[in-house]
């Protein structure tokens, strides 16, 4: 009989710390969103609680496995976590409009475009090339995206993927019922040597994703423009890079026993090449890794 008392005890215990965690990203502090990647001066509202909403044991450890990141990263990297932060509130490229930014790299519409996306900081990165080498033209915060850290792994596990892509001229959306889209093409060859599965996974509006990366409609719409005008001008395809954060020794250091390191080590490969070249690798997969190669375009 005690036995079955300890036990509920535990029970109960379990349950008090699911709850606070839920409440907590309920009503998150006004520095973790600014975090989550919103403009510096942006309003922020609280949003309406969904009662009918049913949350899972699995997005309950989800939401736990966050937290305690995010405490990690604090107590372990304080500057790297001040850096990540201030770049958000203060990052220029994300407060500039578009023809500001055109004006900035003396681009244009139709130039051609590169995309990286990096999920921690819920941020979309366009790059123009102008010369010989592609400049950072403008950032967009992402509106939404489901899933955590990693890879997409198979249909229907509401994860957005994780790898190198490209867009080609079929793959717009002008009509999409997420006010415009371009997909992505996952799964690519890497994925589907590595049998993972999924479709119509894409960059659009209308900010609600089931495994997409979503943005507003004002910011898909300056977005979906770059890249189809590169498309039009004669760029054969738009490369999207898509990162779980922004690949640095301090952050690989901090995800070393994550169970996709192995996968990010090879992601780094392209995130280091283009960091150093300023032009988008050549990207192949080869023996079920990606083998980065010396740009082509």
């Amino acid at each position: 009989m005690t036995r079955a008392w300890l036990i509920l005890a535990d029970f109960l215990v379990t349950l008090l710390l699911l709850v606070s965690l839920i409440l907590f990203y309920l009503t998150p502090p006004q520095k973790k969103d600014r975090l989550l990647g919103m403009e510096e001066n942006a309003t922020f509202r609280l949003p309406a609680i969904d009662y009918n909403v049913t949350i899972t044991l699995e997005d309950l450890i989800r939401m736990g496995e966050e937290a305690k990141r995010e405490h990690y990263l604090r107590e372990r990297y304080p500057k790297e976590a001040y850096i990540r932060e201030e770049f958000v509130i203060k990052n220029k490229f994300l407060s500039r409009t578009l023809e500001e930014g055109l004006r900035e790299v003396s681009g244009k519409v139709g130039d051609p475009v590169f995309i990286r996306i990096f999920k921690e900081e819920s941020l979309l990165e366009v790059w123009v090339r102008t010369g010989t080498e592609y400049q950072h033209l403008k950032d967009y915060a992402i509106c939404a995206y489901s899933g955590a850290l990693g890879p997409k792994l198979k249909e229907g596990d509401r994860q957005a993927p994780e790898g190198f892509y490209k867009v080609k001229k079929h793959q717009l959306n002008p009509n999409s019922k997420f006010h415009l889209s371009f997909n992505l093409g996952y799964p690519n060859k890497y994925d589907r040597a590595h049998d993972r599965t999924g479709s119509f996974l894409m960059v659009h509006g209308n900010c609600v994703s089931d495994g997409c990366y979503a943005m507003t409609n004002a910011k898909i719409e300056e977005i979906y423009d770059l890249v189809e005008s590169a498309l039009q001008k004669g760029q054969k395809y738009v490369q999207v890079h898509a990162y779980p954060f922004r690949m640095t020794e301090e952050m690989m250091a901090l995800y070393s026993e994550n169970e996709w390191y192995d996968f990010w080590v090879n992601l780094k490969e392209g995130y280091d090449y283009f960091e150093a070249e300023k032009k988008p690798a050549n990207v192949k997969v080869e023996n079920k890794y990606y083998s980065i190669h010396e740009a082509n375009e």
